[in-house]
């Protein structure tokens, strides 16, 4: 499995999301509460819209448009209008950057 460089953890602040782009994937990187980085598709399952423009609570990311609420460790749905899980990817933390793979890690095809 291959990792890409996103850039600096640092650049993240707890309980904020950045949009990024690897290999024509959008991603959603999430700083959680948990003090952990988590990396979904940056797309509802839902209602396809950005999910980068939600909301983290704790280690779950709000969509802004229905309000349906996705496990970032797993990517199912927790909150209703969703009911189809989002592809998460695999983060490393190395020397204080952040890698992403673009391999799901819960099978979900991206």
């Amino acid at each position: 499995m291959s990792f890409e460089l996103v850039g600096p953890a640092a650049d993240i602040a707890k309980g904020t999301v950045l949009q990024v782009e690897i290999a024509e994937l959008e991603i959603a990187i999430v700083h959680a509460d948990d003090d952990n980085f988590y990396a979904v598709r940056d797309e509802c399952s839902h209602a396809a819209v950005a999910l980068s423009e939600g909301e983290v609570d704790g280690c779950t990311l709000e969509c802004w448009l229905h309000g349906s609420r996705f496990d970032l460790r797993t990517g199912e749905p927790t909150g209703l209008p969703a009911t189809e899980p989002v592809a998460v990817f695999p983060v490393e933390i190395r020397d204080g950057d952040i890698y992403v793979s673009t391999t799901p890690s819960n099978g979900v095809n991206p």
